[in-house]
């Protein structure tokens, strides 16, 4: 099992603030690092790496990616079955995903406290829905009666 990293999320808002943090820490912003942010910052929702490779070299972006995510700028998180998804890290949001139609919903972390709650008064762990998503069933899912 993969598990995310504990590094804290670098807050960048755009793919330029992105590339500053990364020059900051001493590191290179080459063009397939660029690409990357910019794919990043651009998307509505968390992408494979695939995706960000577009015809590009999928070993390359996710090498990149890994450097991205140890300095804080990039996060992945599991949504089922596949490949793990990335986003920008300052983004805070954990996610709910339904386990009948895959469909996910971003959330504001607040959004998630009482379940935080629960999970740490019966079990003692503080839950996380960052890197695995919380699971079951959405509103549509559930009226239908779905397992």
């Amino acid at each position: 099992m993969t598990v995310s990293r504990l590094t804290a999320a670098v807050e960048a808002e755009t793919p330029a603030a992105a590339a500053a943090a990364l020059r900051a820490r001493g590191l290179r912003v080459s063009t397939a690092r660029r690409e990357l942010l910019e794919a990043l910052f651009a998307a509505e929702a968390p992408l494979s790496a695939e995706e960000l490779a577009g015809d590009g070299d999928v070993a390359s972006a996710y090498r990149n990616l890994e450097v991205l995510e140890e300095v804080g700028l990039v996060r992945h998180v599991h949504l089922g079955h596949g490949p793990g998804l990335y986003h920008p890290a300052g983004r805070e949001r954990e996610f709910v995903v339904c386990e009948s139609c895959g469909a996910v919903r971003a959330v504001a972390p607040a959004e998630l406290d009482a379940v935080r709650a629960a999970v740490l008064a019966a079990v003692g762990y503080r839950a996380r829905f960052t890197h695995f998503p919380l699971a079951g069933l959405c509103p549509a899912c559930a009226t239908k009666g779905d397992v």
